[in-house]
């Protein structure tokens, strides 16, 4: 409550706003390994990475247009079976079903051996959670169109990939990042697991803007340790990213790639599915190196992106 009071003092850190503008900080930062390649060895507590949450955010409502794509989404995953279905006249169920008892009684003679006068709604159990890592980092203000920027097409695809998998019923989180040098890695909360969707969590989706760098290993390892801590029997990392691992420092270059695979083969080795969704064309140059060939998806059209995720996600989940 009183951040903005403390945080009146000066900053020279031109890299970074002011805390008073910022989100709010919680706790005072991770302190997190590394992979040096050159060593071929996790060097302990190379970098920080600061959670942070946006506190003064205004809740809004579905637009019509988010409701609309969402509807669409829906209904792929009603034509495969997925979503919540009713079925009627049964002997059991958590609702009356008055047509059938009216029909029922309607008959001249009353069949009374049949009691089926209940509505049954059967719901997959598919035991997935699943946590979304966006990255937010300065490369997504870059536009797509003259319209539209990447960071608009994440924002589009965490609204509307929240209230389908909210429909869905599937457990999951939703989380972006990005970094300046080693001490700075910004894990922003949207969503924890604990939290339901709501207005809230939307208003912290319209609120993402782009801005630093890139350092995906430190934002991987966090997600990670998060999505093990879930029961489950699957649990998918999917992370949606622009663009190659890069920071200020060493970042830049093969070392941001090595500490970013080594991040993957951690997150495999603690039973998580970990799959990268760009719409980076230069992907093939890189992601068989980072994910495997069958960890990827290279999203041509960017603008797509909204309709696309859901169906790499259901592709993921429905393979278990």
């Amino acid at each position: 409550r009183h951040r903005k009071a403390n945080a009146a003092r000066i900053r020279f850190d031109l890299d970074l706003p002011a805390a008073a503008q910022d989100d709010l900080r919680l706790g005072e930062g991770i302190l997190l390994p590394e992979w040096d390649y050159k060593q071929q060895r996790l060097v302990e507590n190379a970098c920080v990475l600061q959670t942070m949450i946006s506190d003064e955010v205004e809740p809004i409502a579905l637009s019509s247009e988010y409701q609309k794509l969402s509807q669409d989404i829906l209904a792929l995953f009603a034509h495969i079976g997925l979503t919540p279905s009713r079925r009627k006249a049964q002997p059991s169920g958590d609702e009356i079903d008055l047509d059938a008892w009216l029909d029922n009684h309607a008959q001249p003679v009353k069949d009374s051996s049949k009691q089926a006068f209940y509505l049954d709604t059967q719901r997959q159990n598919r035991d997935v959670n699943c946590l979304i890592l966006a990255d937010l980092s300065l490369s997504t203000e870059a536009y797509i169109d003259d319209n539209q920027r990447v960071i608009d097409v994440i924002r589009d695809s965490l609204m509307v990939f929240s209230e389908a998998l909210t429909r869905l019923g599937d457990e999951f989180a939703l989380y972006g990042f990005s970094s300046v040098r080693s001490q700075h890695v910004r894990f922003h909360i949207l969503k924890n697991f604990d939290m339901p969707h709501s207005d809230h969590v939307r208003g912290r989706i319209a609120r993402i803007e782009p801005g630093y760098y890139t350092r995906m290993g430190a934002a991987i390892r966090q997600s990670s340790e998060l999505l093990s801590q879930r029961g489950g029997a699957n649990k998918v990392l999917l992370i949606i990213t622009d663009g190659k691992p890069n920071d200020l420092d060493k970042y830049e270059g093969r070392y941001g790639i090595e500490d970013t695979r080594q991040a993957i083969v951690e997150a495999k080795l603690l039973g998580l599915v970990p799959y990268c969704v760009t719409i980076d064309k230069k992907g093939h140059d890189y992601l068989p190196y980072l994910f495997g060939s069958n960890g990827f998806s290279i999203v041509s059209n960017a603008s797509e992106l909204p309709r696309v995720l859901p169906k790499i996600y259901l592709h993921l989940t429905t393979a278990h």
